[in-house]
């Protein structure tokens, strides 16, 4: 017999209902440093990384944003499900109410839908590697910029969680970078696409 227990990897766990809130966190859902562009971008640039060991470090990381964009979904969910009329006026989330009722749809706090521009997959590892690195820094800032507005603790911890976990990532990418590149001609590393001009690599990766 098997045993199926479904956990966040951070427990979600908000009593109160605030429908600002939840316009702020959904950036992180569908915006342009978010958790949904993030698990886009890593495993979709997986397949041609050179090196087999940091085309398995973006398939983890990857998957690891997939279980992010899972908390952030559940604490927009937990901050909207109880959620009256009155508070959607109130709180400026009546528009948002109008077209998807408390259904989960992807779009930053500013209103402007996610779409497939919000993250790179450029065939060039040390370009998606910069990417990825500016990208981790990028979604670290808008945690701290979410951690400032809001007071409610049962929001602030899991929010915490994540921006530690970015911080953990961006390390993880520089290692990458820097295993990218003792691969590499050491003094032409940027003036070729490795992935793609196979004659310029110092050995097999």
């Amino acid at each position: 017999m098997w045993t199926y227990e479904k956990r966040l990897q951070f427990p979600v766990n908000i009593k109160n209902t605030c429908p600002k809130t939840a316009s702020l966190i959904i950036s992180q859902f569908g915006g342009p440093d978010g958790e949904l562009a993030a698990s886009m971008r890593y495993l979709s640039q997986r397949y041609t990384m050179p090196c087999k060991e940091v085309g398995g470090l973006l398939t983890d990381i990857g998957t690891e944003e997939l279980g992010h964009l899972e908390m952030v979904c559940s604490i927009i969910y937990q901050l909207t499900k109880n959620l009256t009329i009155e508070q959607a006026k109130t709180a400026g989330f009546d528009a948002y109410y109008i077209d998807h009722t408390t259904a989960l749809w992807p779009t930053a706090a500013a209103g402007v839908p996610f779409n497939a521009c919000e993250f790179q997959s450029k065939g060039d590892a040390i370009t998606d590697l910069i990417e990825d690195l500016a990208a981790e820094q990028k979604a670290r800032t808008t945690y701290d910029n979410l951690i400032r507005m809001i007071e409610d603790p049962d929001v602030r911890e899991p929010l915490k969680f994540l921006r530690a976990r970015e911080v953990v990532h961006f390390q993880r990418f520089g290692e990458a970078l820097e295993n990218i590149k003792t691969t590499l001609n050491p003094k032409n590393f940027y003036y070729y696409n490795p992935e793609f001009d196979k004659q310029f690599v110092k050995q097999e990766m």
